[in-house]
């Protein structure tokens, strides 16, 4: 095969400052952002030219949802959740992005020579109960091994499809100035969680993972009505990249105020200690949404009966002023723009 021509790539000027991957292109910032604007997507083509968490095809006349992910996330076990559970999560949770309900996985496993056996059967066992749990089981896989050394112990990949309701159209490119902006729930406890036990940090009471599946919840907000505008779970990159990914492609702007985030007190001070901003640090069981305004008040009651939506919280809304900009409203009274990531704060914890 023909080394890679650099000069025929798609405006090739962000990757040449580049001569090899470094952490931050994995990590849903700027980097992965260019990644694939500039190398994979004028390659492999896109099929809607719209980025989301999962892909929308038609299927014999049915809408369906489609998205493949990888975990390489270390360590393996985390307060809260392991890699095994949070693939399944993952995966469901970016189906659910599109409205779907999840029908079917896939999990591929790449094995490290030398993986204890019972450390194996852990992930396994876990990746069973977060499947019969949610519903969705796992109908085919996949398994390879590689040398010792070569993949600290053990990579998941998971892929999923789920069938999209009629009359359901959620993607980036529908918010829309007056849009209400609402969390699900609190932040910053997947990354805390998995960054405490890697490094043996103690903040005084053990911070918790929130990996869950999110399909009930999107169930119940479009019993509401089906007209969202917009779902993303709010993985790599948190809540920044997500609202300013979806910022630029609906080219509108998006305002919050930094008062109303729920940031639980641990995950603040832990944050306060190390330097970190909870706004840009990945969760697994939460998302945000952005709901035309008539809807707003009930589809936010309708999460909050739900398990996995009782924090849920109108945080700011959508303008037709700075699009493309996202910006924070402190409790001052200043402004300050948020941008998105330019890599991750926290590698390797999904």
């Amino acid at each position: 095969m023909a080394d890679p021509d650099f000069d025929g790539w798609s405006c090739p000027l962000p990757l040449r400052r580049y001569e090899r991957i470094v952490m931050g292109h994995g990590g849903g910032g700027q980097l992965s952002a260019e990644l694939v604007e500039h190398l994979f997507l004028p390659i492999l083509g896109d099929h809607d030219g719209e980025m989301h968490d999962a892909a929308r095809l038609s299927l014999e006349g049915r809408d369906v949802s489609f998205s493949t992910d990888s975990y390489v996330v270390r360590p393996l076990f985390f307060p809260g959740g392991s890699i095994g559970d949070l693939a399944i999560h993952g995966t469901i949770n970016d189906i659910a992005m599109r409205g779907a309900e999840p029908v079917a996985l896939s999990v591929g496993f790449i094995l490290e020579e030398g993986l204890p056996m019972e450390t194996l059967g852990r992930v396994v066992e876990a990746m069973g109960a977060a499947a019969d749990a949610a519903g969705v089981p796992v109908v085919t896989g996949d398994t390879k091994v590689v040398d010792r050394g070569q993949a600290d112990g053990l990579y998941v990949n998971t892929a999923g499809i789920g069938v999209i309701p009629d009359g359901v159209d959620i993607r980036p490119r529908r918010a829309e100035p007056g849009d209400v902006v609402i969390l699900s729930g609190t932040l910053g406890q997947h990354g805390v969680a998995v960054m405490s036990k890697r490094e043996g940090l103690e903040f005084g009471t053990e911070i918790r993972s929130d990996s869950a599946p999110l399909h009930g919840l999107v169930a119940a907000m479009l019993a509401v009505t089906k007209d969202l505008h917009v779902l993303r779970d709010m993985t790599r990159g948190g809540m920044s990249a997500s609202l300013s990914e979806i910022a630029a492609s609906a080219k509108v702007g998006i305002e919050f105020e930094e008062a109303k985030l729920p940031i639980p007190g641990d995950v603040a001070a832990a944050c306060s200690f190390l330097g970190l901003d909870a706004i840009s640090i990945a969760n697994e069981g939460r998302l945000v949404a952005i709901v035309p305004p008539g809807h707003a008040d009930a589809v936010l009651a309708a999460m909050r009966d739900h398990e996995h939506g009782r924090g849920a919280v109108v945080v700011g809304s959508v303008t037709d002023e700075h699009p493309g900009v996202v910006v924070a409203r402190t409790p001052f009274g200043a402004s300050r723009v948020v941008d998105l990531p330019l890599g991750e704060q926290l590698p390797r914890i999904c």
